[in-house]
């Protein structure tokens, strides 16, 4: 299976790297240094990692080649004053080098020098693969105007394959480009590892760091109902604040990630309690919260690209009310419902009480119910003047970027 995948915003990145900055951020082992290879191949540059002992160096004493147009900073927030120098770096070269920083690690939270950015750079998200570019479908989304009608349009069925590998394998490339379920499991195991003892240890001041890899093993089964940091906290036998401050640091490095709540007082929802997903959806094992999981970091991409690239608001949350009425996605556009999502593993077309509740409450320019089961595109009758259609998952994930 292996092969070379375009990523979505490839193209944004090189139009950014004209007029300022880029900071690529992702999972670690997500392909931001393929992505940055890439780039300076066709954009001709050097590249230097915080890892490697000899960049560590060359960067300390600004040994930066002049004749090389495009410079690539890998994980250089390990950097204690990283911020200030990169300022330096910029304000000095902008009028002839570009600069490309990537990081496995949120590099707008670890600002560890005291000079400010602000202003000299573009933020761009890369997430695992996304089934339309393992797919190989390329679609430029240039409005989100246009996104409904593609989604009712459908994208091809070639991308039903490509869904099994994604559930089965993970969007990682590694994991996913070697097409075995041995090597992935053997890469996953790794993995955690060395999220755990490398990234965190060098980005945290922390010690118990046994502790944090059984959280992180026991995360798995926190996907697709509410996260219940009491319940963590009584298995790992630490305190409340323990447990929500290692929770933090692993949406930091990119371990996890939490959808709020749509919290309308009109409709009696819930307005603190999260849902927590994994970006290596494949750990879960129960199919349905894993294909929930995909669902969610694919939205999360369509809301980072609306942000990156289309300079849109666009915000992923869920709807729960006092009364246990639950629908798996809403989109806020603008702040505003936009589409509401209910994610099946099974097949038919029924639409929960959940998702009647709320477009009964709330109107909604689009619903969906996207199945994994569902065989074909079905448009049931409105609620309160809200479209509802029923299609397979592949299809609507294919029309995403």
């Amino acid at each position: 299976m292996s092969k070379e995948i375009q990523r979505a915003q490839t193209p944004a990145i090189v139009e950014d790297l004209g007029t300022k900055m880029v900071f690529l951020v992702g999972p670690r082992q997500c392909g931001k240094t393929t992505l940055a290879n890439q780039i300076l191949a066709d954009e001709g540059g050097a590249y230097f990692s915080w890892d490697v002992d000899a960049h560590r160096r060359a960067l300390r004493e600004g040994a930066l080649p002049e004749d090389k147009h495009l410079w690539v900073f890998d994980e250089l927030h390990k950097q204690k004053t990283w911020r200030n120098w990169l300022k330096g770096q910029f304000d000095l070269h902008r009028a002839r080098h570009s600069i490309l920083v990537t990081g496995s690690a949120r590099l707008d939270v670890y600002h560890r020098g005291g000079d400010s950015l602000q202003g000299r750079y573009f933020l761009h998200h890369l997430h695992p693969f996304t089934l339309a570019e393992a797919a190989g479908i390329v679609r430029p989304l240039s409005s989100l105007d246009q996104l409904p009608a593609r989604v009712v349009d459908g994208g091809p069925a070639a991308g039903a394959a490509v869904l099994r590998d994604l559930l089965r394998l993970g969007g990682f490339p590694e994991p996913f480009l070697s097409g075995s379920d041995r090597q992935a499991a053997r890469w996953r195991r790794s993995y955690g590892a060395t999220l755990v003892r490398e990234d965190i240890r060098d980005l945290e001041a922390l010690h118990d760091l046994d502790k944090i890899q059984l959280l992180y093993e026991r995360l798995p089964a926190c996907v697709g109902s509410t996260l219940s940091i009491n319940a963590l906290r009584e298995d790992l036998e630490v305190a409340f604040e323990t447990v929500r401050n290692w929770l933090l640091i692993l949406d930091r490095t990119y371990a996890t990630l939490r959808v709020a709540p749509l919290g309308a007082p009109r409709i009696r929802a819930v307005k603190k309690t999260q849902k927590l997903y994994l970006w290596d959806w494949a750990r879960v094992e129960s199919e349905g919260a894993r294909f929930e999981n995909l669902l969610a970091v694919h939205l999360l991409r369509l809301c980072d690209f609306a942000g990156d690239v289309l300079g849109e608001s666009l915000e992923l949350r869920y709807f729960r009310d006092v009364l246990g009425h639950e629908v798996d996605f809403v989109l806020l556009r603008r702040g505003k419902p936009w589409i509401a999502i209910e994610a099946k593993s099974g097949g038919g077309v029924a639409v929960g009480a959940g998702f009647n509740y709320l477009l009964e409450r709330m109107r909604f320019p689009l619903a969906l119910r996207v199945g994994l089961g569902t065989t074909g595109h079905v448009v049931s009758p409105s609620i309160n003047g809200t479209p509802v259609h029923c299609m397979p998952a592949h299809q609507f994930l294919a029309a995403l970027v």
